[in-house]
């Protein structure tokens, strides 16, 4: 992609410093990762014919404790809720049945950003015996017990919310301090989990502000994936009225990624705005050099398309490899 490509076809909105920063980043993602690009279908959401096989689950059923600013509990609202680790194995052998390819694990937290899976070892390691189910976890903020008994179970990739600052952690998350994040960073890195970080952009009620310094954090983890996702106003929070950050301020921070972390996978994920401003973001998106995004417009796929990008896809999370025996 030329400098002109960007801005005869795309960008007339970008100035000339960000032109640089997109081209370099778009040079970083071809040099590193070539013309492949995957899109994902998650969790069991309808596209045309499409579904995706691959849903998430909460041990907690809707209850929460931590109570996050953005959430309050909502995103629980549409998982399946299992009763106890017997229910756990059930509903995991019928999903397994049904054709699902893995489940994404989840649940509320309790007030110290953790999760009661101490419960459920034995369940989950019944389930990955005795299916062929690939498991991630939606993990909390773990001790290194937990990462180390969760890996031996089975689960294979842990997904952690990282943020920058300690208003963030503290104001948003209601964590006692952002040391907790680190921590838990530094006890999956050391269970041999595979690490997918997520960043929700705009998380300090629509501003961009720690998420910076999380780039800096996650890159000395050296992540299986990075996923970023831009925050979503939900009915019942109290950021239900907040406007999410500008497409462009997304785009820079995904550029700067690209370029920070060459070798890393990084998604656009599934939680993000889907208006006019969501669709230029899948635009500015694939020129900041994505390798991933979830549930993607017909915009976005013609935009790949004109970039020489090969599109593939997969019904699966976006934070997983792409694998021939999960595509669409």
């Amino acid at each position: 992609m030329s400098r002109r490509r960007v801005k005869d076809k795309t960008m007339p909105l970008l100035s000339y410093e960000d032109q640089d920063l997109f081209e370099k980043a778009w040079e970083t993602r071809r040099s590193n990762h070539g013309n492949d690009i995957t899109f994902y279908l998650p969790g069991m959401i309808r596209y045309g014919r499409e579904r995706g096989r691959y849903p998430a689950i909460t041990i907690t059923g809707d209850k929460c404790e931590l109570l996050c600013q953005h959430c309050k509990g909502r995103l629980l609202e549409p998982m399946i809720k299992v009763s106890g680790p017997d229910d756990l194995v059930e509903k995991c052998h019928q999903l397994s049945r049904a054709g699902s390819l893995g489940v994404l694990l989840s649940g509320g937290s309790d007030l110290t950003g953790r999760l009661p899976w101490e419960r459920y070892y034995p369940a989950i390691q019944e389930v990955k015996e005795r299916t062929s189910l690939f498991l991630s976890a939606h993990i909390g903020f773990p001790d290194q017990e937990t990462c180390i008994r969760l890996r031996n179970a089975g689960v294979e990739q842990a997904l952690i919310d990282v943020m920058g600052d300690e208003d963030t952690a503290t104001r948003i998350y209601h964590l006692e301090r952002l040391n907790r994040v680190l921590e838990a960073l530094d006890n999956i890195s050391e269970s041999g989990l595979q690490l997918a970080p997520h960043i929700v952009a705009g998380l300090f009620y629509g501003q961009i502000r720690g998420e910076w310094k999380a780039l800096e954090i996650i890159r000395e983890y050296k992540p299986s994936a990075l996923v970023i996702v831009v925050i979503t106003p939900l009915k019942g929070t109290p950021m239900a009225d907040i406007m999410p950050p500008d497409p462009i301020e997304v785009g820079r921070l995904i550029a700067h990624a690209r370029i920070m972390m060459p070798r890393t996978p990084i998604s656009l994920g599934c939680e993000r705005p889907r208006n006019r401003a969501g669709r230029l973001l899948e635009q500015l998106a694939l020129l900041a050099g994505i390798n991933r995004m979830a549930v993607w417009s017909e915009e976005a796929l013609k935009e790949a398309r004109a970039l020489g990008l090969q599109p593939r896809f997969q019904a699966t999370c976006c934070s997983l490899p792409f694998r021939p025996e999960f595509t669409l």
